[in-house]
């Protein structure tokens, strides 16, 4: 399956075409640099095989040797390392989770998202995104006047637990998918003894999320950043 991507940083990925333009490349990069060089190729235009790109991430083979210089763990949080900045249509990057490390609840910013376990085991679990149930009668909380020159505040948002819609665990050399039609995610180490790295490919690149309160349903946005670029440690972070 072929998506039409747009230039922008906000891709509408709703164009679809039944056309390969992947042909003629490698399904099995033996390399991280062959997998960067196919994926350079893939990106090419604007026309991107989704299914291509999952099975070159499947048939990708890891070692260790490629991927140790972007390694780098934090004992507060998950760090993100940019691999590869790409072409503007996609990024590759590597996330080290420390023991017992996860993430918020977040979206994708409509962008496509491949995750390969590298290294560990992971937990990804899937929520639907937060709804006002409709068929519900509505229930009056308060009745207030308010006067001339008086203010009034207005909450509209309703407090709700997230609905979990699936937990998988993901183990090395597995490979997840999401975007925003799916749902929301967290991914998680689980372990309390073992550190875990993933390979995660976005498509196109983004750098602003919305993350989510599982108690609430809240949101807010929240700005992405890298821990490190090309296995260097970002000073200003």
């Amino acid at each position: 399956m072929t998506e039409i991507l747009n230039n922008t940083k906000a891709t509408p990925v709703v164009i679809k075409k039944y056309f390969d333009n992947t042909s003629g490349l490698s399904t099995q990069p033996t390399s991280l640099n062959e997998l960067i060089e196919l994926l350079y190729q893939a990106f090419a235009t604007n026309e991107v095989n989704i299914d291509y790109i999952s099975t070159i991430m499947n048939n990708y083979k890891p070692t260790m040797g490629e991927w140790k210089p972007y390694i780098k763990f934090q004992s507060d949080r998950y760090t993100r390392n940019l691999v590869d900045a790409g072409n503007g249509k996609f990024n590759l990057i590597i996330l080290c989770w420390a023991e017992s490390q996860g993430s918020s609840i977040h979206n994708h910013a409509d962008a496509h998202c491949f995750l390969k376990c590298l290294q560990g085991t992971l937990i990804e679990t899937k929520y639907a995104w937060p709804t006002i149930d409709e068929e519900k009668p509505m229930h009056i909380l308060q009745r207030t006047e308010v006067h001339e020159g008086e203010v009034a505040y207005i909450n509209d948002s309703i407090e709700k637990p997230m609905h979990i819609l699936q937990r998988t665990e993901v183990h090395e050399g597995e490979v997840a998918y999401i975007n925003d039609s799916i749902g929301l995610h967290r991914i998680e180490n689980p372990s309390h003894t073992e550190t875990a790295v993933t390979l995660h490919l976005y498509i196109p690149p983004y750098d602003h999320c919305n993350i989510f309160d599982e108690r609430t349903s809240r949101s807010n946005e929240a700005k992405v950043t890298f821990y490190s670029i090309g296995g260097r440690l970002i000073t200003n972070e």
